[in-house]
């Protein structure tokens, strides 16, 4: 249980640049019962494509403690990626990997890395928000085996 804030600024599309370039930072905080760093830091590039109905997109993400036992370590690297389908105009099913391989100049044995995988759904009903929703499940013995996340978004103009 917690909440994050994570404004967003993206390339204008009016530079027709062939693939989407945007930048999230987010700050979160995580009851210290669910998460053993309360307080983190995530710099998110974002490359993305849309081909027709079809949405790829790569986070090669790096975060970081602020507070909590990992406080005292660097960047870590979360790379996440994303693919769905436009079945019509307001639900776009996909799947969704959530990785976490260690420090950027120190990877984790492959045993300790995090890696999850998501089926999700996002909903269109209005263009000022996004909706998402998805049921993970984890791969490695440190990684939560069954996970369900949503993601509730207000786009500014």
């Amino acid at each position: 249980m917690g909440s994050h804030i994570r404004p967003r600024v993206s390339l204008p599309q009016k530079y027709h640049f062939p693939v989407g370039l945007s930048l999230s930072v987010e700050v979160g905080y995580q009851k210290p019962q669910f998460c053993e760093d309360d307080w983190t830091l995530e710099i998110r590039p974002i490359i993305d494509k849309k081909i027709n109905k079809l949405y790829l997109c790569f986070n090669p993400v790096f975060d970081k403690s602020l507070h909590g036992a990992n406080a005292s370590y660097g960047y870590n690297f979360s790379p996440n990626a994303k693919i769905s389908y436009d079945i019509n105009k307001t639900f776009s099913p996909g799947i969704e990997y959530y990785g976490a391989v260690g420090e950027l100049n120190n990877f984790l044995p492959k045993a300790e890395q995090q890696h999850n995988l998501f089926l999700s759904l996002d909903a269109d009903f209005n263009p000022n928000w996004e909706f998402n929703i998805g049921y993970g499940l984890g791969f490695t013995s440190t990684t939560d085996n069954e996970i369900i996340k949503c993601i509730v978004g207000w786009r500014f103009k």
